[in-house]
């Protein structure tokens, strides 16, 4: 129960950096320059850790390397960003109901490399599971349902390929950066040393497309404010709380568990915009949490 009660707190913290985040994107920031601002502080926070576990680095497997390359290159850097880049090419509603498959990737890969058993009755929990982080977005899946139905142009458009594959790649990145982050646990990595790679990892893979971005470091200092804002909500306390999580839970439930995530959305945008949840919503988040405890305390 602590490590589900762990990644909910990581996933409200993950829900108010919302509010910061895609205001800053609206207004212009691109997705690119926020994403690196919030690397390279984060590396510079933890450069301490990262000097610490250096004696410890010649005691590393080749294969240890290739894991925080998942985690830290693919998982917090490249699958972010495409996510972002995917908000371009496909209608909103789309992309995030797309997002809600990320279970089934991390499912799927702890199966075959962490040997996690995925039986019957944990198929049926997680189905349940997944059906109640749909219900929390009903209003998503309405909207795309309607262009179904309109046949809107917007879901064949030009670029919207592209719009897939960006969401397919985040949607694979952020399951398997949670599977490896798993099995860095599982050898005897720390949550900070974790971190601390997963960030400096991503930071040195965003300066290969450094040459190609015009409005690094030409932004007000009200955005490196905000900026650094995220950093200490979602990129330090919420990851300390989700590797805290991930090392109590199964790489499976901690996917799952991450589903809350749309739900604390709705309640932050409730709260602060006063956007109101609706019944219908607040079943669906019951729905999602009980069979994530279940599934947690029954170990299926």
């Amino acid at each position: 129960m602590l490590g589900i009660l762990f990644v909910l707190l990581a996933c409200t913290l993950w829900a108010i950096d919302t509010l910061i985040r895609y205001p800053l994107i609206y207004a212009g920031t691109s997705a690119f320059s926020i994403v690196f601002y919030e690397h390279l502080i984060l590396t510079i926070i933890f450069i301490v850790v990262f000097f610490k576990s250096l004696s410890k680095l010649k005691y590393m497997k080749k294969k240890h390397f290739a894991y925080f390359f998942v985690v830290g290159g693919v998982g917090s850097a490249l699958a972010t960003l495409a996510f972002t880049q995917a908000f371009k090419y496909l209608n909103p509603s789309l992309v995030i109901l797309l997002q809600k498959f990320q279970p089934v990737v991390a499912i799927t890969l702890a199966r075959f490399i962490l040997k996690e058993r995925v039986g019957k009755d944990f198929i049926i929990w997680a189905m349940i599971s997944l059906l109640g982080a749909f219900v929390i977005s009903y209003q998503d899946l309405e909207k795309v349902y309607m262009e179904f139905v309109l046949f809107d142009k917007s879901l064949l458009a030009p670029g919207s390929l592209l719009g897939y594959l960006c969401v397919a790649f985040a949607v694979c990145g952020w399951g398997a950066s949670t599977v490896f982050g798993k099995k860095l646990g599982q050898s005897g990595y720390q949550s900070e040393q974790i971190m601390a790679g997963r960030f400096f990892g991503g930071f040195l893979f965003l300066l290969f497309f450094l040459p190609f971005q015009n409005d690094i470091f030409t932004h007000s200092l009200g955005v490196y404010s905000k900026v650094s804002l995220m950093v200490l909500l979602s990129g330090l306390l919420a990851m300390y709380l989700f590797y805290r999580g991930l090392r109590r839970l199964t790489a499976r439930t901690c996917s799952l568990t991450e589903m809350f995530f749309p739900f604390m959305a709705v309640i932050v945008n409730w709260i602060f915009l006063d956007a109101k949840l609706t019944l219908l919503q607040i079943v669906g988040g019951a729905i999602l949490i009980s069979s994530s405890v279940i599934i947690q305390l029954r170990k299926y």
